[in-house]
């Protein structure tokens, strides 16, 4: 029972949230087909597409069917109060799910002056964490978090 709850527990760590950047999982989108999601939902939002983009494979991997341990749903992993505040009727839905996600990323821009680092890390921690902290918190995961959104952000 162990080792099954070890072996759950690393795919949930490689798969959530908080998981490792696996570019295309076995369930992802194909390559066009995210590109144009994210194209669409940066130029609606005004947000840089290789943000967009780092964003979804970080938390996702490309899997709209992803869900985080802690309940975040689809391609941009949105918590449902988050889906419920942009009105979408179905998170799992790749559109609705880009679309909102890019335009909270577009809110958290300007909460922090485009300071992109504060807003990657309130995508992850929420930002009363990075109020509460003036920064980044000292979290390991949103630290980790934000150092791999903005590697692939910079690759993109």
């Amino acid at each position: 029972m162990t080792r099954v709850f070890g072996i759950c527990s690393l795919l949930g760590l490689l798969y959530g949230c908080s998981g490792g950047y696996l570019p295309y999982a076995s369930h992802s989108l194909d390559p066009a087909s995210l590109e144009s999601l994210v194209t669409n939902a940066s130029q609606a939002n005004g947000v840089p597409p290789g943000l967009v983009r780092a964003v979804v494979m970080a938390e996702s991997a490309g899997n709209p069917s992803a869900i985080s341990v802690a309940g975040a749903q689809g391609l941009m992993q949105l918590m449902p109060g988050t889906a419920a505040g942009c009105g979408i009727a179905d998170p799992f839905d790749p559109t609705q799910n880009v679309a909102c996600g890019t335009s909270y990323l577009h809110s958290l821009l300007h909460r922090y002056h485009d300071n992109v680092t504060l807003a990657v890390a309130a995508y992850n921690a929420g930002p009363g964490a990075v109020d509460r902290f003036h920064g980044v918190p000292p979290y390991a995961e949103t630290r980790a978090y934000v150092v791999r959104v903005l590697n692939a952000y910079r690759n993109y």
